[in-house]
């Protein structure tokens, strides 16, 4: 089990910029997957962005030269720099831990932080 807890959500202009943080309770380092995804109400989850324990990172096309997600494994925690934010930036932000064992996989979730952008 692996428990997860986001933080740094806010409320932002449009065109500013936040660092999410999601602090895991045990060593990510066997975590093969970290990511961050994104929720409105009534929507399905969207994936914002990954990275795998090998430092490999993949974005969501609406992100991409925007965000930039980072994992410190010593600290074990993952982030997520929003640059240039857009109000289509505002949902709810989970953090979310992918761990593969033989040929199951275990995802985590944290609570979730809010992030809203104003025009």
């Amino acid at each position: 089990q692996v428990q997860l807890v986001e933080s740094g959500g806010g409320l932002v202009q449009a065109g500013g910029s936040l660092r999410l943080s999601c602090a895991a309770s045990k060593s990510i380092f066997s975590i093969n997957v970290m990511g961050w995804y994104r929720q409105a109400p009534g929507k399905q989850r969207e994936l914002v962005a990954t990275i795998t324990s090998g430092g490999r990172t993949n974005y969501a096309d609406s992100v991409k030269g925007r965000f930039t997600i980072s994992r410190d494994d010593a600290k074990n925690t993952v982030y997520l720099q929003m640059n240039s934010l857009k109000p289509e930036d505002t949902f709810v932000y989970y953090c979310n831990a992918q761990q593969h064992i033989a040929t199951l996989r275990y995802d985590y979730w944290g609570q979730g932080t809010q992030v809203t952008v104003s025009s």
